[in-house]
């Protein structure tokens, strides 16, 4: 519509009509105006949103439709070109892309509700007064626990199963570690399994003390009781995803890597979607299984509207807490023991030839530098110097000096979890000594490798908080603020870099970073609004910051409820009135 109005002809219009025509050119004009804007379902406004693009750019609005971001800018900018129903004035609060957890067991945690939960205990007899009382109301005849750790404990050492067999003669017990690497059964749980003083196996440990069985379980050992555990029924198992997935948005969390699941979880996921009981980004890494291996290398990559398969997780060695990591040289605290590999080095080599034809990423854990460097050799043998396939070192948690720059020879991306560094390191020297705990949990050095570096938690072996995870990153303080100058803080990161590994590089590792992990044009519009900005408060606060909001592919997916103390909501209301 063309409008050629001129000064002269309005002039020559009577006073009555100038009256008249005034008002209505300037609704016409108005109109037109809004008309000439593009309709969004959000627009955010009045913010200090951290796009977390290239450039790191920050903007004051963005606008949303159908689940996508339209447009990030000025406010002036975005309101002239948009209009929406809903628009919200943040009034300076601090936007993020949603956090991207790109290591944990989310659907292993999920399932594991019914356990009793060992986080914490400050001794053996505390975890047996937990069980004891967790017995009274079980809802299975196995007593299954989790998250003790003896490091924790005035006597830092495995427990026996000595009073486990005098309390529940009858009853199968069966209690793992915090690192999931190791457990203790009682006799009952063992006799079930099988296993007694004959018991052999690879990649594993049935501890013995004076020609006793301790009922003590490291890695593959475990799997002797584990299969034995009841399964919980696949309804209980999706109300438990929708419960933890609660807790997770809670977090500022839209999207996360779940590592090692059976074909089986998968199924429960997709139908957990189905039923909207799940609105979670999943990328899901399935369990190092034989049988699964030619189906999927024909498969190859899976994606089912917010649910990708894109690999395997596998696991090459144990954990350092429980001295299953494999170390090329003794433990500086148990002579003539250097841990293990869980599988011959056979087994990763045939696994690594058959992904390579396909589009499916390799994601093996490795803690020990002899595991690391096992891993490094096979993934450049197969995959030769610099390529864009991705494959993916979990935890690279003790990594030899001579070793760090294999992972930019073949382009092996380390995929990290900072708060293993601060819960490790009371007692990490002793098991390390401090030689070779000056090249472990070295974020800064890996991140040189290739540039970047994704960030993750190994819930439930770590907490879910993602802020927790900052600061480990950043000030490298546990959440006492200690140690008072940071653990190793040379191998701090920076927090630009922390934001991008919790964002725009864990989206990348999962050949995700053209839909997920940044604010710009054409993306997820998965975003949360915190009380506090993480890029400018103290170390102090970090801990202090709340998600006020969270966001999923254009939803709200969660809102802080704030608890009023008593009294308080009585004068707010009387306020009101007033």
């Amino acid at each position: 519509m063309e409008f050629n109005f001129t000064k002269n002809r309005i002039e020559n219009l009577h006073f009555s009509d100038k009256s008249r025509f005034v008002p209505t050119l300037v609704i016409l004009l108005f109109s037109v105006f809004i008309s000439a804007q593009n309709n969004a379902d959000l627009i955010i406004q009045n913010a200090k949103i951290y796009t977390v693009n290239k450039n790191f750019d920050v903007a004051e609005a963005m606008a949303v439709s159908e689940g996508k971001i339209l447009a990030v800018g000025k406010n002036a900018e975005i309101l002239k070109k948009f209009k929406s129903k809903n628009i919200q004035n943040l009034e300076g609060k601090t936007v993020f892309p949603g956090f991207i957890d790109a290591h944990c067991h989310f659907t292993g945690y999920a399932t594991d509700k019914w356990k009793c939960e060992l986080l914490g205990t400050k001794s053996w007899d505390e975890v047996i007064s937990r069980i004891t009382e967790y017995s009274k109301n079980a809802p299975m005849e196995w007593l299954y626990g989790r998250s003790w750790d003896q490091n924790d404990w005035p006597i830092k050492e495995f427990p026996n199963k000595e009073k486990l067999d005098q309390l529940f003669p009858n009853r199968p017990v069966y209690l793992k570690r915090i690192d999931g690497h190791a457990a203790i059964a009682n006799q009952k749980a063992l006799d079930i399994a099988g296993i007694d003083l004959n018991t052999k196996l690879n990649g594993g440990e049935i501890e013995q003390k004076n020609g006793k069985l301790t009922g003590v379980l490291i890695d593959n050992a475990m799997l002797l009781v584990e299969k034995h555990l009841p399964q919980i029924s696949d309804e209980m198992a999706i109300n438990y995803f929708g419960e933890l997935q609660k807790e997770c948005f809670s977090y500022g969390l839209t999207s996360l890597h779940d590592c090692g699941i059976t074909e089986h979880t998968l199924s429960l996921l997709e139908k957990a979607q189905s039923q909207n009981k799940l609105q979670m980004k999943i990328f899901a890494l399935l369990e190092d299984n034989p049988n699964y291996y030619d189906r999927w290398v024909k498969k190859g990559r899976y994606t089912n509207k917010n649910i990708t398969v894109g690999g395997f997780k596998v696991y090459s060695d144990g954990a350092l807490g429980s001295r299953g990591a494999c170390l090329i040289h003794d433990y500086s605290d148990k002579k003539d023991w250097k841990g293990f590999l869980l599988s011959e080095r056979k087994h990763f080599e045939n696994l690594a030839k058959k992904l390579k034809n396909s589009d499916l990423q390799m994601c093996t854990h490795a803690i020990g530098d002899s595991a690391n460097r096992t891993i490094l050799q096979i993934y450049g043998d197969v995959l030769g110097i610099k390529n864009n396939r991705r494959w993916r070192i979990e935890h690279a948690q003790i990594v030899d000096k001579n070793d760090f720059n294999l992972f930019a020879k073949y382009s092996i991306i380390p995929s990290v979890q900072p708060t293993h560094a601060t819960s490790d390191m009371y007692w990490a020297e002793e098991r390390l000594g401090k030689e070779r705990l000056k090249y472990s949990y070295a974020y800064e050095d890996l991140l040189k490798q290739n540039g970047w570096l994704p960030l993750g938690t190994d819930f439930p072996v770590e907490e879910i908080n993602p802020f927790k995870t900052f600061l480990a990153a950043v000030a490298r303080k546990d959440s006492k603020n200690f140690p008072a100058n940071g653990f190793q803080k040379e191998n701090a990161l920076t927090r630009q870099q922390t934001i991008r590994g919790m964002t725009i590089w864990a989206a990348k590792a999962a050949f995700q970073e053209n839909e997920l992990g940044s604010l710009e044009v054409g993306k997820s519009a998965d975003f949360i609004i915190l009380n506090q900005n993480l890029m400018t408060i103290p170390e102090t606060e970090i801990l202090n910051t709340k998600v006020l909001e969270t966001w999923s592919s254009g939803k709200k997916v969660y809102f802080f409820k704030r608890e009023f103390k008593i009294g308080e909501a009585k004068n707010i209301v009387e306020d009101a009135k007033n």
